[in-house]
């Protein structure tokens, strides 16, 4: 499999595009579960007509998602960050440096989200949270891939969490997926697009630092031409209580998604259940758990 990896990080990045619409088209037809996954989110987030409306382009950018990644993870930096060829909103960056305070990057399962914290790398350093995978070898490729000079790797347990609020302390930033369905007893139920997701409450924790909160994400241009990366304010400031500094974070998630909803990951199981931590019976969609 690395070897395979790394026959594809030499190919063009328009070649891999065009080989991940097919990997997506034969993953949706070969796995039920994967359909009825994507099929069942993408209804409920935005309703029947434009589910349908988006559903092929959102089957084959996913297989984009995981063609790209030898090219992201395995080409020298200078190269992965060559291919963002557009920024948009650059000065929230410069502002939030002015200030001397930390910047808490908050990218979603939207886009190219694996180029984002090696493009920040080469302004500033950065910390990202990741959780470890099961098989070894993707673990060897993500520390080769992601591990870049000023990009450190922080593991999702307490000693990951300590070197994040450590970043934001000295002024550095740091980066999340915070749509990522956390373990069980780290996150609460609450709304995500009409619905009750377990949903992770460490980034409306790191909040609390002062740090400067900026949406990210990178969005895939035609043909492989390369990506646009587009930073945002949140739309209101993340403030209150957990629950809802973490409710606001999906309603900011939201927000990016439906700037282009054919790019965010559909397929991943945002509302899946796990062992004790089902939604209390009670639990009405739209409510805070």
């Amino acid at each position: 499999m690395i070897t395979l990896f790394r026959l594809f990080s030499h190919l063009p990045l328009s070649w891999l595009h065009a080989l991940g619409t097919l990997l997506g088209w034969l993953t949706w037809l070969l796995s039920p579960t994967y359909r009825r996954h994507m099929r069942e989110n993408m209804r409920l987030a935005l309703g029947a007509d434009e589910s349908r409306r988006i559903r092929a382009a959102a089957i084959g950018e996913a297989g984009k998602g995981m063609l790209e990644l030898p090219r992201i993870w395995l080409r020298p930096l200078a190269e992965t960050a060559s291919r963002v060829i557009r920024v948009s909103g650059w000065q929230l960056v410069e502002e939030a440096s002015r200030k001397g305070k930390g910047i808490l990057y908050l990218t979603p399962h939207l886009g190219c989200f694996e180029v984002t914290a090696q493009y920040l790398s080469t302004h500033a350093p950065i910390t990202v949270l990741y959780r470890p995978p099961r098989q070894a070898w993707l673990q060897a490729m993500i520390e080769a891939g992601r591990a870049r000079p000023q990009l450190h790797l922080a593991a999702a347990d307490l000693s990951g969490v300590r070197s994040l609020l450590k970043a934001l302390r000295r002024g550095d930033a740091v980066g999340m997926l915070p749509d990522q369905a956390p373990r069980t007893g780290e996150g609460r139920w609450l709304d995500f697009f009409g619905r009750p997701a377990y949903t992770m409450t460490l980034a409306a924790r790191l909040v609390e630092s002062g740090a400067e909160v900026i949406m990210v994400w990178a969005e895939r241009l035609p043909a492989g031409a390369g990506y646009h990366f587009h930073l945002q304010a949140p739309t209101q400031p993340i403030s209150g209580t957990i629950e809802e500094r973490a409710l606001q974070i999906n309603r900011q998630i939201e927000h990016l998604v439906r700037q282009c909803p054919e790019q965010y990951l559909w397929g991943y199981n945002r509302y899946k259940r796990r062992g004790g931590s089902d939604l209390p019976a009670m639990q009405q969609p739209g409510g805070v758990a």
